[in-house]
């Protein structure tokens, strides 16, 4: 990988019939402070970060009103407005971030309207072209907090599921499979943690002459043509190496090395 490859090498995934994407995005929760919360250390590198990933091709970016809060949107906002016509941009509401590395839900019709709104004015869209309720709230029937959103399947089509999985945590599998199914797109979060738990990825990485997070990138594309992996990163460096992945190709003897914990 001598030369830097670009997004297109993943090839390419239709998101809910009308967008087509390519099928190596990018998470923009890391280009926040730490505990993703509040403005990154350098918020000159994070907007270097945003636009070196659309140079190289991801047409895909997932963010959130709650990272930062607010901050990442913004900052999207800032380093690529006006888009370019082929970016799409998801992101999601349900989640509040009251301080550092907390975590709380609010899945109530009015605070789902509210951040909605706040969406399209940070990132200054007329339509968000992918919305995800981040996650059910367990104080509010999901009818209500999707009601708010308009009825989930009957109006607006369930396009995307978005759930934790990489080489050590594999528990939406099955998920994955109904994916396939009903060709939805499954986005894998925490996609390139616990890369050490397999050894089969630093031999990939060696034989490949690629760093471990370059192999499970490889496997998360290979395992599943509905996987649209999204790495996030604050750093333009880090960023042109998760990219470079598209171009991997694994082997079928690798692949199920690292699926089967070798």
């Amino acid at each position: 990988m001598s030369t830097q490859p670009t997004a297109a090498a993943a090839g390419t995934i239709d998101v809910g019939g009308d967008l087509t994407v390519n099928r190596l995005g990018f998470g923009a929760m890391r280009i926040t402070g730490r505990g993703i919360w509040g403005e990154p250390p350098s918020r000159g590198q994070a907007i270097a970060t945003l636009r070196r990933v659309v140079e190289l091709g991801v047409n895909f970016i997932d963010t959130a009103d709650s990272y930062g809060p607010s901050v990442s949107e913004e900052l999207i906002a800032e380093a690529l407005h006006p888009y370019p016509d082929d970016l799409v941009i998801a992101t999601k509401g349900g989640l509040v971030r009251p301080a550092p590395n907390r975590w709380e839900a609010d899945g109530h019709p009015e605070h789902l309207r509210e951040v909605c709104e706040g969406s399209l004015r940070r990132l200054r869209l007329e339509q968000i072209p992918l919305y995800q309720f981040h996650r059910p709230d367990p104080a509010v029937p999901l009818a209500e907090s999707v009601g708010a959103l308009r009825e989930a399947q009957r109006i607006v089509p369930i396009v995307s599921v978005q759930n934790r999985y990489n080489v050590a945590d594999r528990r939406s599998q099955s998920m994955i499979d109904i994916c396939e199914q009903e060709q939805l797109v499954f986005l894998p979060w925490a996609p390139i943690q616990e890369t050490d738990k397999r050894v089969a990825v630093a031999v990939a990485a060696e034989r490949h002459g690629a760093t471990e997070h370059q192999v499970v990138l490889a496997w998360l594309l290979a395992t599943s043509p509905q996987i649209l992996p999204i790495p996030g990163t604050g750093s333009p460096a880090h960023a042109e190496e998760n990219i470079a992945a598209a171009s991997l190709e694994l082997s079928p003897q690798e692949i199920r090395a690292i699926s089967q914990g070798g």
